[in-house]
């Protein structure tokens, strides 16, 4: 449209009446004259309305979602943190529930073998004083700790006391090269001396070369006189590996000790020496053999009926 002045009074007017179209339908209510127009134009344009209200929708839900992503970061912020906070929670629990595993075992060996103990945790590991294998605990003479005391935990012979101090003392481990210990072998009594070979298996030196010995055969400490610095009993190992017989007075067998020296935490320090020898009962009992499955043969008999030919039928 051209702008002229009669558009412009065009306009006026049409405006004018809007106004007053307006004015007729606010003050009728519901009997406005113009209801039935209104009617008309949502029928006509309602279906046009929702069309674009469900294209706005998702448009709406996403600037819904960044006007609410800093809120929502932060929550998932929270429960992350929560969630650290009970993985840790569950892993203090893990390792208080296996400590609590490893001295409830020590206690075990301590009672079956009748020794009195001073518990003590490993502190430091590492050479120390001139030895290859030692461990620190945090024990030391003011707590009762000696010099060449046994040193044990529930899987079995530690070490023993090499050097205290009044809070602290030195163990020499029994895999170190320079520790040699006593040993019975369970049942038959057959004494030797292991030796400590780092992270190998113990050397031991049976000395009766021809007792009959076993792989899977458990040796335990055999003790010192004024039981320094071994007790009885201890539990070492079991055998490995045993030498071909030479002829010599002795026989050298290969023991895997029971105690991962590499892992070691709790330990206990044995102050008081049992009154006598436990002998074998500080050993935990032998798991039984796996009792063999029996073996089902059926064996199938053709009968007579099966295997005769078919006779004819007589004419």
């Amino acid at each position: 449209m051209r702008d002229t002045r009669e558009s412009r009074l065009l306009l006026v007017l049409l405006i004018a009446i809007a106004f007053a179209l307006i004015t007729v339908d606010i003050r009728a209510g519901e009997e406005s004259p113009v209801d039935g127009a209104r009617q008309a134009a949502a029928a006509v344009f309602g279906p046009v309305e929702k069309g674009v209200a469900t294209a706005v929708d998702p448009v709406a839900h996403a600037i819904g979602a960044v006007r609410d992503s800093g809120g929502r970061h932060s929550r998932i912020a929270v429960l992350e943190r929560e969630n650290t906070a009970l993985k840790t929670k569950l892993g203090s629990d893990d390792q208080t529930r296996s400590r609590i595993h490893e001295l409830d075992e020590m206690l075990k060996r301590a009672g079956a073998g009748q020794y009195g103990i001073k518990g003590a945790e490993v502190i430091a590991i590492g050479a120390a004083q001139g030895f290859s294998w030692t461990v620190t605990i945090d024990a030391g003479s003011k707590d009762g700790i000696e010099r060449d005391m046994t040193v044990l935990n529930g899987d079995g012979l530690v070490g023993r006391v090499a050097t205290v101090g009044p809070d602290t003392a030195t163990v020499v481990l029994a895999n170190d090269p320079g520790f040699t210990v006593g040993t019975r072998l369970e049942k038959t009594g057959e004494l030797g001396f292991a030796t400590g070979q780092g992270d190998r298996a113990l050397s031991v030196q049976m000395l009766n070369g021809r007792a009959k010995i076993n792989p899977g055969d458990r040796l335990v400490t055999f003790g010192s006189r004024g039981n320094k610095p071994f007790v009885p009993g201890v539990p070492i190992g079991e055998i490995v590996k045993i030498e071909p017989v030479r002829g010599d007075l002795t026989r050298t067998v290969w023991v895997r000790p029971f105690v991962g020296f590499s892992r070691l935490d709790i330990v206990g320090v044995v102050v008081m020496p049992p009154r006598e020898d436990p002998r074998d009962a500080v050993l935990p009992p032998k798991p039984e053999a796996p009792k063999p499955i029996p073996t089902v043969t059926v064996t199938v008999t053709p009968s007579a009926s099966a295997s005769a030919p078919a006779q004819p039928d007589d004419e």
